[in-house]
């Protein structure tokens, strides 16, 4: 490519000149291509541990006039056709011109100038995405994709020099983090190392440090581990690391391929070696944790962040933390944790101005909202630039988002208190009054250590609902979006679904022993929650559980609160928890085994042997403890719930083990464990409750002697902060990435044995080979979404469908692995053999097919039988449609059968059992034998022979199979003749609408040497000769190397045939075999419309030749085949260059 000139002082120094003229010279880098000794070798190595440009470019072009000794680089070239190319340019448009000029400075000026100019027009053809990323970065971009063999849809994300270790020996080169794929390229003395792992495929991530291992990242996948080291900053490269698996993992769960966030504003200047992907990835990671931190709405992004302090009136103090700034909101998060955090929507501000500042106050911006609450934020570092986007979001935001009234004015049943509410329930409902008066109430509330406080001790029933949705972050959801629960309950009303059945099902086990849930309003209530949530989060719906929690939201909330409360817990709070595989709980289990290992080991190894944890966690964690703790009891979890997060759910948990240690480490079997922790649940209660207990199950199961004593669940919320309160939010998250990729791929590979299991019992291929075909399959579906495809992802992957049928190929890419997989490899006739194998697969016509029907193709071409075969590529010559025109003629007199039958006199019980006994019986599956293949004409008989000419080509025997087929071609063709000839004589048969006319062919038929009298029969024979001539003439394109040492002048096994390599009796002598029929001689010659042949005449004519019988009876090897595609995938592979040769030789 053209580059800017830059001075060059050595122009020899490690580069040979090619070529020279009087104004410019053609270079090649020492070390590449075919020699360069030692020196070639160090200078390779050098490029690679530098990052020199010379890697991915081994050529330039310098600028030199006269004897000048400076030298301007104006071209380089990853390829010697891409630099020849630039050099007969300058040689036909630059060099007459130059010849003119008498002035050495006035040459050198105009050919910068003219380069300058060529890179000004290329680059206003560029994509704006490009124009941002730096020239060192695109020109690592390029150097990846040349490299790996990467796509130009593959884009580089960011490049660290590091080290990666084989055994006990690092190899210090380049790791590249693309979007898909983590790369490490090394080239060290001769040996190149080259390695390339999807993210999709890694098992597990961590960074470590050990003695072999110094300050490491362990990249596992199935199979293998990679260690990387000596990176230069670990944290930020495995932070990114974490991003791309968690990207690739989601693009597993649910299909989400990643795709650029558009609307990221540009740096205002290029940064050196970041590309705009990292800086989006960056900006993605921020914005993740800013919601995280203040439980805001996903699309919430984050403007920017300053340091600063906040005016409290409550401590009469400055604290000092953090604002934040984003599209609707105004945040502030103190540095000591739990001190003090503030989040302001900005619908609720009236004015933001500037303070008088002073020595005290410096910088000071004051914030009043129209409930009239005023903060003073203080010491900000560029308070206008803060005080213009505030103002530039404000005016963005609409003066009234939520109207006052609710649109279902259906309240929830609230617990009863009729006897009147006891006294501690009055302290803490004036504790909070007191709490509100001092901190302020709703949603601009101070939260401090005292708010804190306050939800431990318990929130009072009447706020319960208030306080819950204004911790989730529920309560800003519904502020902007006015009268969303009543369209989605108008929408859902009525439909009838896969999720509506299962919560029909469920609604009645919801809480079926509260009186809210013991008439027909309460259950109608949580029915309209739970069906106007399937119909907002289709790909959620509903899952096990959502109905025991949202029955709770409902008694202490109206039905839109509790709608958009069930919405913060399923997409924010307890993230894929309630999907149809529950991953969010698996993970979450995941980090609780965790946690019980770092903080109970001992009772840990035991509860391992008995495999309890694993069983109970789940049902704690899916139903925040509401099914297994009395109900009174587990509400003040769901309390600390809202206001901690998934955190206080893990210390408690913890702190019931911690409780139950001794009992549980002398169990002997899991249900031993399990009944002792049931009974502890059962007997946690609540004494400050106003309503009478409800017994659980386990209450029941006790034996006659006396209870286990009461635990009072403000002293176990109690014990779980004092032992377990040192956990933190960030850890959490950080054991969360660990698990999720373990239990993403545990879950992948337990729907790999589902569709084995599946499929072996229809398939020959070994359970090995079907796991091996299911990963390639997989790969190939998963790279054609991420690297462009014909239709979206989603429409390749529907997870309500059997695991058999969720992923899915088009023909692009079945073309792909049918080049790599199948037999039946005919040069370039290939594709066209494999478009017709897909649409013959391609049942319902969609584009697209499964692995079922994948399998099935191969099946056909590895392990049928002779006739399984021919029967096979017989059907792949015919329409398609062919096929099908049965079945549905069926369908349709089925239905004719069936209105008949309805007209029918009802007395005729005899007649009505008969027809629905034909109706049966033609519902049942048919057996396609060799009978039911329709016949073949003319041009599709053509296209057969063709297609096993070419299949021929590169096969030991492979003469003898030319004329095999050529005999067999000449004996069909005179049956055909035979049959046309007996069906003229008896009957004029109609024409089959599904054999057309063929046009004129663009070739003179030549002659058989037999005499025929019968013209039509020599017309038919010379069509075939000239066809299988022609199929014997097709060569693919000749594969020329862009490398001088590549100089291969062997012939190709698609060599053209001389006249000698067919017999007389194969092919007229006037059969012209090389092309020297001109176009006047091909006119003239039309397919016979009334020629056909049936597949028992094929087949009877092919079992005649022994080659041809030898050939459809060979088994082929499918695990070689499935090997060479692995290591076309990109697996690690070592290669010597060729001057390693040279290298031994100095060396002895």
């Amino acid at each position: 490519m053209w580059i800017t000139p830059e001075e060059v002082l050595l122009a020899n120094a490690l580069w040979v000149s090619e070529r020279a003229n009087p104004f410019f010279i053609l270079q090649r880098r020492k070390g590449h291509g075919k020699g360069g000794g030692i020196t070639g070798l160090l200078v390779g190595t050098m490029d690679v541990v530098l990052d020199s440009s010379a890697r991915v470019a081994p050529y330039r072009i310098l600028h030199q006039t006269g004897d000048s000794q400076i030298f301007w680089s104006i071209a380089c070239g990853s390829s010697r056709k891409e630099i020849t190319g630039h050099w007969e340019w300058l040689e036909t448009n630059l060099l007459q011109t130059l010849s003119i000029f008498d002035n050495d400075e006035d040459i050198t000026t105009f050919v910068k100038g003219k380069v300058s100019g060529i890179i000004a027009e290329e680059n206003k053809s560029k994509a704006a995405q490009e124009d941002e990323d730096s020239g060192k970065f695109r020109e690592a971009e390029q150097k990846m994709r040349k490299l790996f063999g990467m796509p130009g849809e593959e884009k580089l994300v960011n490049y660290y020099s590091c080290s990666y270790w084989k055994g006990r020996v690092p190899r210090q080169g380049w790791v590249y983090l693309s979007v898909n794929h983590l790369c490490f390229y090394s080239f060290l003395l001769g040996k190149e190392v080259t390695l390339v792992v999807q993210w999709t495929e890694v098992t597990r991530l961590e960074k470590n440090a050990t003695l072999v291992f110094p300050e490491s990242v362990r990249v596992s996948t199935r199979h293998t581990e990679h260690y990387f080291s000596m990176f230069l900053n670990i944290n930020d490269t495995f932070k990114l690391m974490e991003q791309l698996a968690t990207i690739a993992m989601r693009q597993l769960l649910d299909n989400e391929g990643f795709s650029a966030d558009r609307t990221l504003p540009k740096a205002c200047k290029t940064l050196k070696n970041v590309s705009a992907l990292k800086r989006d990835l960056d900006a993605r990671a921020k914005n993740e944790r800013y919601r995280a931190l203040f439980r805001l709405t996903p699309d919430e992004r984050l403007d920017g962040h300053t340091d600063c302090t906040l005016w409290t009136p409550f401590a009469k103090m400055h604290i000092v933390g953090q604002l934040f700034v984003s599209n609707n909101y105004i945040c502030f998060c103190s540095r000591e944790e739990d001190l003090c955090q503030l989040i302001i929507p900005l619908r609720e501000v009236s004015i933001v101005e500037k303070a008088d500042s002073s020595s005290v106050l410096p910088c000071p911006v004051s914030i009043s909202t129209k409930n009239k609450m005023t903060f003073l934020f203080a010491n900000l570092k560029d308070r206008d630039f803060l005080v213009q986007r505030i103002s530039d979001f404000l005016q963005r935001t609409p003066d009234k988002l939520w109207s006052d009234g609710h649109p279902l004015a259906l309240s929830g049943y609230s617990v009863s208190q009729s006897e009147g509410m006891c006294t501690k329930e009055k302290m803490k409902e004036e504790s909070w009054n007191i709490h509100f008066f001092e901190f302020g109430r709703g949603v601009c509330m101070y939260r401090t250590s005292k708010t804190r406080e306050l939800v431990l001790n318990g929130i009072p029933e009447s706020l319960r609902g208030e306080l819950w949705l204004l911790f989730s972050g529920a309560q800003n959801e519904m502020a902007t979006h006015p009268g969303y629960y009543a369209e989605l309950v108008e929408q859902a009303m009525g439909r009838c679904t896969l999720a509506t059945e299962e919560i029909e099902r469920d609604l009645h086990r919801s809480m079926p022993e509260h009186h809210a849930f013991q008439n027909e309003m309460g259950i109608a209530a949580l029915r309209r929650v739970l069906t106007a949530y399937a119909c907002r989060n289709p790909g959620i719906g509903y899952c096990q559980a959502m109905n025991i929690v949202t029955s709770v939201l409902l008694l202490y909330c109206t039905e839109e609160e509790a709608f958009w409360l069930l919405v913060a817990l399923c997409e924010r709070m307890l993230p894929d928890y309630y999907n149809t595989r529950v991953v969010g709980a698996l993970v979450d289990q995941g980090v609780f085994e965790e946690l019980t290992r770092e903080c109970l080991p001992l009772l840990y190894e035991h509860m391992q042997e008995l495999g309890v944890i694993s069983t109970i966690s789940l049902s704690w964690f899916l139903t925040l403890f509401l099914s297994v703790m009395p109900f009174d009891s587990a509400v003040l979890l769901v309390d600390c719930f809202f206001y901690e997060g998934i955190k206080v759910i893990f210390q408690v948990a913890l702190a019931v083990l911690h409780a139950n240690m001794d009992t549980l480490l002398d169990c002997t079997d899991e249900g031993e464990a399990m009944t002792i922790l049931g009974r502890y649940l059962d007997n946690v209660v609540n004494k400050q409750t106003v309503s009478p207990p409800i017994p659980h199950l386990h209450a029941l199961l006790t034996s006659g002697d006396e209870p286990p004593p009461e635990i009072d669940v403000f002293q176990l919320i109690k014990s779980s902060y004092d032992k377990f309160g040192s956990l933190r939010a960030d850890v959490i998250e950080q054991m969360r990435f660990k698990q999720r990729l373990k239990v993403i791929q545990s879950l992948e590979d337990t729907a790999k044995r589902s569709v084995v299991r599946a499929i072996m019992t229809d398939s020959a291929f070994s359970i090995e080979e079907l796991e091996e075909l299911y990963v390639l399959f997989k790969a190939k579906h998963i790279m054609s979404c991420y690297w462009g495809a014909s239709c979206t992802a989603a429409e390749r992957h529907d997870p309500s469908l059997p695991y058999l049928e969720q992923y899915r190929i088009d023909l692009e890419q079945f073309c792909q692995l049918f080049g790599a997989l199948g037999t039946w490899l005919c040069g370039t006739h290939t594709v066209t053999l494999a478009a017709r194998h897909f649409r013959l697969l391609d049942s319902n016509k969609d584009g697209l097919i499964n692995f079922k029907e994948f399998v099935t193709g191969l099946s056909g071409m590895y392990h049928g039988d002779m006739t399984e075969k021919l029967k096979l590529l017989y059907k792949l010559h015919l329409p398609p449609g062919n096929i099908d025109i049965l079945p549905l003629q069926d369908s349709s007199c089925i239905s004719i059968r069936i209105q008949c039958n309805i007209a029918m006199s009802v007395s005729e019980v005899k007649d009505y059992k008969y027809y629905l006994r034909m109706w049966a019986k033609e519902k049942e599956p048919k057996i396609e034998t060799i009978k039911d293949l329709p016949r073949m004409n003319q041009e599709q008989f053509i296209e057969l022979c063709k297609t096993l000419y070419n299949m021929f080509s590169e096969d030991p025997l492979e003469q003898e199979l030319y004329h095999a087929i050529a005999t067999v071609a000449s004996l069909l063709l005179r049956i055909g003749e035979v049959g046309k000839k007996f069906t003229n004589n008896c009957a004029k048969k109609p024409t089959d609408t599904t054999y057309t006319q063929a046009p004129t062919l663009s070739a003179e038929l030549p002659q058989p040497e037999k005499e025929e009298s019968n013209g039509e029969s020599s017309s038919g024979q010379s069509l075939v000769c000239k066809a299988l001539a022609e199929a014997q003439l097709e060569t693919p394109p000749q594969q020329t190397s862009d490398e001088e040492v590549k100089d291969d002048t062997s012939v190709s096994s698609y060599s053209m045939v001389s006249t000698g390599s067919l017999q007389c009796e194969d092919i007229a002598d006037d059969t012209v075999l090389i092309g020297c029929a001109g176009d006047q001689q091909r006119r003239g010659s039309t397919l016979d419309g009334d020629w056909s042949i049936t597949f028992e005449q094929v087949l009877a004519s092919m079992l005649t030749e022994p080659p041809l019988v030898d050939y459809f009876e060979k088994k082929g090897d499918i695990q070689a085949r499935m090997a060479t595609c692995k290591m076309q995938r990109g697996v690690e592979r070592q290669v010597s260059s060729s001057s390693d040769h040279e290298l031994a030789q100095l060396s002895t």
